[in-house]
């Protein structure tokens, strides 16, 4: 339904009653968004502008005045899963997700719920998903909000109103396809990829019209089965890169988070996750660069022609996707001005491309420790491969980690001081054991790790201790670190800059904090009840500036594993607002355990049985129930009650609970294997006073 453009909007709607100009919403159109920067009072879409800088003019809120800074309001969320979003914020209304692909509007100033959007994903999809049932928020465009869906939907959802528009299928919903980034606007189209890469999917990005919902390209990530032909010139060119039957496995490559626009030059820009399976020797044997994995990739928004590539990791053996965040800026570097792009890379290296021709212009290491290459060789573009970081299906030990020097978390950048301000992870260890057993199998996991690796390379890697995490202020003229703040969590969320000479950034214990952006200096914080990833925005609202921040920590595999994060604050998700002056409190609702766990029955068993238990655990569970069944935001099963372990069975292998997103496992597990995990997950809550 269309809204007259001079009309007040009131809609009553789960309770609530909302009103608000109807004008301001159906304005937000390709003239707005290009304008973005210089709308300091909104946030309008995902990164704030099309450059996704993440900073703001705003400083009512600065380094003087945010030690007086204090919460307005909070509001609680209905999951204590990951929560990722980044909110669009327009004339005093936020707009944001949850869990599940939730949408919600929030009265910016108050608090007040306007309205709730309710896609209804099957949750029983939790068993192909790689990193929790996250969404990372929303695009506007002309009164429309679109949101991508974890069962790959893209929907248009009236902004006024809360309802859908359109709904359309933009996966294979029989694959074990996902969608967990935000949509990104470009020429009235809606981009958006998607994930599964390590189930065994082709990756692709599509557009769609953002008024009918029409599909209006779409472009393929790596190559398809040569004998059905290639559907352009540019994937003919990358199947010469690959050997074997690769496209049996869908080969990997999605596109599941970053996406950038440049309506200069009409280009719009996406960054390539992992192959399938991640090791080259089992997706690829005889080797090869695999075009295009852990690539960033430039296509014309008009048609989705292919414009440019650079391969972050040619033929990527360590799960290093180029899909961490992209940023646009206008640099003179050597003297030269330049368009340039940049990203702090999961291998662990900071990227310069000149965004024009995808040329490298610096490539840098912004952490320590950094083993799977010495350099980038600047004239070839490519790395200097480690001779220690490869060694055919014999496993190496290797830095960064698959959780990599730097993730999805976004990153922020302040062009008058030329520096980036972003969340890093030093001397992070993987052990790489590739299995030569594996076969192409979408029902499970399909990254090729021998599970079953126990040799000396683990037990170097555990006694090297974890990694460290760090805030990070980096120069990109001058490739270095202007300022590292340690920090006492490994991993920590997404960062805001602002004129106000700050930065605002979350982490796993809880901690919301600002810091002083010109030497790290720490100057407010606030336990925020529960860990934060995502990345905080600000705006005004009648004359007074707000910090908005979505809490919640999530995420899978290594959630509960002290050594990769250090102190975790799992807890029910929530939304956070913050002003000058702000007197409210915040009493979290109790979570987790205040006491060991005990073993709720007691199972006869086996050590043979046992170990069995422990290895189809490590396949088939700790994604979700966490690392040596020391789970976080999910139930951990080892406080498991004695009628849950009577309808163990029923629950795993029967789906009793996948309405609560617990899937059923009945084609891959037999009753005996699921008694074997049973006795796991009990000799687990029998050594719990050795391991807390």
């Amino acid at each position: 339904m269309r809204f007259p453009a001079i009309v007040l909007w009131c809609a009553a709607l789960s309770g609530s009653f909302a009103c608000g100009s109807a004008s301001t919403l159906d304005r937000v159109d390709d003239a707005r968004l290009t304008a973005a920067d210089a709308d300091s009072a909104n946030w309008l879409t995902y990164g704030r502008t099309y450059s996704e800088q993440r900073f703001s003019p705003l400083k009512q809120i600065n380094d003087s005045t945010v030690t007086r800074l204090g919460l307005v309001w909070s509001h609680e969320l209905p999951t204590t899963r990951g929560v990722e979003a980044t909110p669009i914020v327009v004339d005093g209304v936020i707009y944001t997700t949850s869990t599940w692909s939730v949408a919600y509007a929030y009265d910016a100033a108050t608090g007040r719920e306007l309205w709730s959007y309710d896609p209804h994903v099957d949750r029983s999809r939790a068993r192909t998903i790689c990193c929790d049932a996250v969404n990372r928020g929303l695009a506007l465009y002309r009164g429309k909000l679109y949101l991508a869906t974890l069962d790959g939907r893209l929907i248009a959802i009236d902004a006024h109103s809360g309802r859908a528009v359109w709904d359309v299928k933009t996966v294979d919903q029989s694959q074990p396809y996902a969608i967990t980034g935000a949509p990104r606007i470009a020429r009235g189209r809606v981009i958006i990829g998607n994930a599964g890469a390590e189930f065994g999917v082709r990756g692709y990005v599509s557009a769609f019209d953002a008024e009918s919902g029409k599909l209006a390209w779409r472009v393929f990530s790596v190559p398809g089965n040569p004998s059905k032909g290639f559907e352009t010139p540019a994937l003919e060119a990358a199947a010469k890169t690959w050997h074997g039957e690769f496209w049996k496995a869908g080969g990997g490559g999605t596109a599941w988070d970053p996406i950038v626009y440049d309506p200069d030059l009409d280009l719009v820009y996406f960054g390539t996750g992992n192959g399938t399976a991640w090791y080259r020797d089992l997706r690829s044997p005889g080797g090869g660069d695999n075009l295009y994995l852990a690539s960033i990739l430039a296509v014309r928004a008009s048609d989705g022609q292919y414009a440019w590539h650079y391969q972050v990791t040619p033929g990527d053996n360590w799960d290093f996707d180029a899909t961490q965040p992209l940023l646009l800026a206008d640099l003179s570097l050597g003297g030269q001005p330049r368009k340039v792009i940049m990203q702090a890379s999961k291998n662990g290296f900071f990227y310069v491309l000149d965004r024009t021709t995808g040329k490298l212009l610096s490539a840098t290491p912004f952490v320590d420790g950094v083993t799977w290459a010495t350099r980038i060789d600047t004239v070839t573009g490519r790395p200097v491969e480690s001779p220690s970081a490869y060694a055919g299906m014999n496993a190496v030990l290797v830095s960064p980690d698959v959780e990599g020097a730097h993730n999805w978390q976004p990153m922020a950048f302040d062009a008058k001081k030329g520096v980036v301000y972003l969340n890093a992870r030093n001397n992070s260890l993987a052990v790489h054991a590739p299995n030569a057993e594996w076969v192409n199998d979408i029902t499970n996991r399909n990254m090729g790790v021998d599970q079953r690796y126990e040799g000396e390379l683990r037990t170097r890697a555990a006694a090297a201790g974890g990694p460290r995490g760090e805030l990070v202020a980096w120069n990109v003229n001058d490739r270095k670190a202007v300022w590292r703040v340690p920090l006492p969590v490994a991993q920590s969320g997404g960062v805001l800059a602002t004129a106000g000479n700050l930065v605002f950034q979350g982490r796993s214990d809880g901690t919301f904090a600002a810091y002083r952006s010109g030497d790290g200096a720490p100057i407010w914080s606030f336990d925020a009840g529960t860990g934060v990833m995502a990345a905080p925005v600000t705006y005004l609202v009648n004359g007074a500036q707000y910090v908005t921040v979505m809490a919640g920590w999530g995420g899978t595999q290594g959630l509960a594993n002290p050594r990769n994060h250090g102190p975790m604050k799992p807890g029910f998700g929530r939304i956070l607002t913050f002003a000058i002056g702000g007197k409210a409190t915040l009493v979290p609702a109790p979570y987790g355990h205040p006491a060991p766990p005990v073993p709720a029955i007691l199972l006869d068993t086996t050590p043979a049985a046992l170990h069995e238990g422990q290895l189809l655990y490590r396949t088939y569970c700790r994604f979700c129930h966490g690392l040596d069944a020391i789970a976080g935001p999910v139930p951990d099963l080892r406080y498991a009650t004695a009628d849950v372990h009577r309808q163990f069975d029923s629950i795993v292998r029967g789906g009793a609970r996948k309405a609560l997103g617990m899937p059923a496992f009945n084609d891959v597990l037999s009753s005996s294997q699921v008694r074997a995990i049973q006795a796991y997950v009990l000799s687990r809550a029998a050594a719990a006073a050795d391991i807390r």
